[in-house]
């Protein structure tokens, strides 16, 4: 029996070897430290390889190490909108 050629999104690739259909789990790269990391369930921390890592990451994004493309002027202002709006 053949499987559909068209599945959504999966994380594991196959491989033929000796005429048979296997799956193999993928493996990632941790976007801190660069070790490998299974993409399987029991790898509670994927895409990174332990709490450590996910923690530096986590640190990293709120320092403003990392940013979102964009320019300034696509940002909100902060300043109250001009007019008379007046919420109270």
């Amino acid at each position: 029996m053949r499987e559909n050629a068209q599945t959504a999104h999966t994380f594991e690739t196959r491989s033929v070897s000796d005429n048979c259909l296997t799956r193999m789990p993928s493996v990632v790269k941790c976007p801190t430290c660069g070790k490998d990391v299974r993409w399987t369930p029991e790898s509670r921390f994927r895409p990174f390889c332990s709490d450590r890592c996910k923690q530096i990451d986590l640190g990293a994004w709120a320092a403003e190490k990392y940013k979102i493309g964009g320019t300034d002027e696509e940002a909100p202002s902060d300043e109250s909108p001009s007019g008379d709006y007046n919420p109270h």
